[in-house]
C-alpha cells in the first residue's frame, strides 16, 4: 500500500480543531475513512473538466429574487405602547449591574 496521506500528527490536529476526544479503535476507524476520501477526490481530479462550463446552480433560473416591500411597518409605536416606561422612542429599563 502506497504511503499514507493522514499521519498520526495530521490524525491529532484534526482531533484538537474538531474537539474530539477518540479512542484508538475510533481514532483508526477516521483515518481510513479520511484516506478513503482523499482516494476518491484524487480520482476525481484525474477527470478532464476543461469543457465543462462552471455550474452556480442546476435550474436555468436567473434572479428569483424580489424587491423588499414594507407591508406592515416597524411596529416600534406599538411595541412601545406596551413598554411601563418610554422615552424618545426607546425603552425604559431598571438599572442593572
Amino acid at each position: 500500500m502506497s504511503e499514507r496521506k493522514i499521519d498520526e500528527a495530521t490524525m491529532d490536529n484534526v482531533e484538537i480543531l474538531a474537539k474530539l476526544a477518540l479512542t484508538p479503535q475510533e481514532r483508526q476507524k477516521a483515518m481510513d475513512e479520511m484516506e478513503k476520501i482523499l482516494t476518491y477526490v484524487e480520482k476525481l481530479n484525474e477527470l478532464d473538466t476543461d469543457q465543462a462550463e462552471p455550474l452556480v446552480h442546476i435550474l436555468p433560473e436567473v434572479n428569483v429574487f424580489r424587491e423588499d416591500q414594507v407591508t406592515n411597518g416597524d411596529g416600534r409605536k406599538d411595541s412601545l405602547a406596551n413598554a411601563p416606561k418610554a422615552k424618545e422612542d426607546q425603552y425604559i429599563v431598571p438599572k442593572t449591574v
